[in-house]
């Protein structure tokens, strides 16, 4: 049956785009154009594997960043804060003028006890700087005056997904973009054979699950979200030929494909398309660059002792870390590590020196090693958990057996290299290790800090999604200055 409005035969063929354009004297069109107008913006042929800021904003101390995520929420009372106040007041109750009422968690929120703990670890002072460093961390130690330990962390959230999240992306809901696929958007890629964003998960280690929405793009389009690397014989998954295909026959059928895709972009421009364009051409770089970077057979005796025994198991914190030098040293931007099974509600002093033992040898050495080869200066290396935990314990205090509940109010972590100031100190919580007493860092305070040390003011770097322009750290930040070299 033909349809009486004229011209309806002729639009059998034509796609919604094309239909949209020709609907209402293009009306429909200025509508679709507004939906995927930022992805236009971010995947046009100029910007293949450069990022959208044409320059960057100012001048940049940082080139790369390797960012240690230690998931679960580290203890700072027992690693980096050093109260010797508790011990004094040891399995007394957390005074109400400390806690001001402020929530906690629902693991303990009931307890009608808050026994104030002591850490049952030694602190000295090390280095010139004289920072202040628990035993847990002999390695760590070693590399006090180039650290900048920031003590006076807090964040808003108080449970590890919303609190991982966080950190992350900028957010305590999923759905955003994580800080690697900011930085890929606004600088692009530092090499043509390797991804930008990079992610290694320690293996075999329980905790709170890790998923790839940490590492994700969000509404950022998908090429800029993190490439995970995982160890064994596949790297990365689905990159290798399947059986039967050599290597001259995916070049030939990736170079027909380009062509067809071609074809297609000239009769209508698909951002969505110019960028599977860009990823085929990577994944086929990686099948030679992927092997090699892994290949760790020409590192010195000496770098791999360095590193400690653990370098030898591919996929454990080690092994990560010495991968994590190789991929910065090729050009990968963003070097995100996560370890999780830092989650002590119970048996700390076990759980937490066991937890030290895997990371603090490894951590140590990736900043030695980048010093030595002339690349710390460059390259910002950050230490860092979602929260911390509280100076009371969890459930009953027994003897020395305890656990620490989470804390967002206060916590530590530590930075090197790329611009920070070395061997400095940062921030202050009271005696009690409960609340923040100067300068404190918000997790968007740090975000912005990281961005700025790359070149970018967090305000300007912006992507614009369902009618509104977001940005890392979304309404509020500052840059923190003091701990800037």
């Amino acid at each position: 049956m033909k349809h009486a409005c004229t011209g309806y035969e002729s639009t059998l063929g034509l796609s919604r785009r094309q239909l949209l354009s020709g609907f209402g004297m293009g009306l429909g069109a200025f509508a679709l154009s507004d939906l995927i107008g930022a992805k236009a913006q971010a995947n046009d042929d100029s910007q293949a594997r450069n990022g959208v800021l044409k320059q960057l904003h100012h001048a940049a101390k940082a080139k790369r960043v390797i960012f240690l995520f230690q998931s679960g929420g580290p203890s700072q009372i027992d690693l980096l804060d050093y109260k010797p106040h508790l011990n004094k007041v040891h399995g007394q109750q957390l005074p109400e003028t400390v806690r001001k009422g402020q929530r906690l968690t629902g693991m303990s929120g009931n307890q009608s006890s808050l026994p104030l703990v002591g850490s049952p670890f030694k602190f000295q002072q090390h280095g010139e700087s004289g920072q202040w460093l628990s035993d847990l961390l002999p390695h760590t130690s070693k590399i006090a005056d180039e650290m900048c330990i920031v003590k006076s962390m807090y964040t808003e959230a108080i449970n590890h997904g919303p609190g991982v999240t966080f950190m992350q992306t900028g957010s305590q809901f999923s759905g955003r973009p994580s800080m690697g696929a900011w930085l890929d958007y606004g600088l692009g890629s530092g090499n043509q054979n390797l991804p930008s964003f990079v992610v290694m998960v320690t293996k075999n280690k329980g905790g709170q699950p890790l998923v790839a929405r940490l590492w994700g793009s969000g509404f950022l389009p998908a090429r800029h979200q993190g490439v995970r690397f995982r160890s064994g014989k596949e790297p990365v998954l689905y990159l290798n030929n399947p059986g039967g295909i050599d290597q001259s026959s995916r070049q030939r059928m990736l170079a027909a494909l380009q062509q067809l895709h071609q074809l297609q972009l000239a009769g209508q421009p698909d951002p969505q398309l110019e960028t599977r364009i860009v990823q085929y051409e990577l994944a086929f770089k990686m099948q030679s660059s992927i092997p090699e970077v892994v290949d760790v057979s020409g590192e010195s005796k000496e770098t791999l002792e360095m590193y400690g025994p653990d370098v030898a198991k591919p996929g454990s914190y080690a092994a990560n870390c010495l991968l994590a030098r190789r991929l910065a040293e090729r050009g990968v931007r963003f070097i995100q590590l996560y370890h999780p099974g830092w989650d002590q509600h119970g048996g700390l002093p076990g759980g937490l020196g066991t937890q030290c033992r895997e990371t603090d040898q490894p951590s140590a050495a990736l900043v030695q090693d980048l010093k030595q080869r002339g690349m710390l200066e460059d390259t910002l290396v950050v230490w860092a958990g979602e929260f911390g935990r509280t100076p009371f314990a969890q459930g009953v205090l027994n003897g020395g057996n305890f656990g620490r509940d989470h804390h967002p109010r206060c916590y530590s972590i530590w930075m090197a290299g790329g611009g920070i100031k070395p061997g400095a100190c940062y921030g202050e919580t009271d005696e009690y290790g409960y609340n923040i007493a100067e300068n404190g860092v918000h997790v968007h305070d740090l975000q912005a800090t990281l961005l700025h040390l790359l070149g970018i003011d967090h305000e300007r770097l912006t992507y614009r999604h369902q009618g509104r322009r977001y940005r890392l750290t979304d309404v509020h930040g500052s840059v923190v200055e003091p701990i800037l070299a």
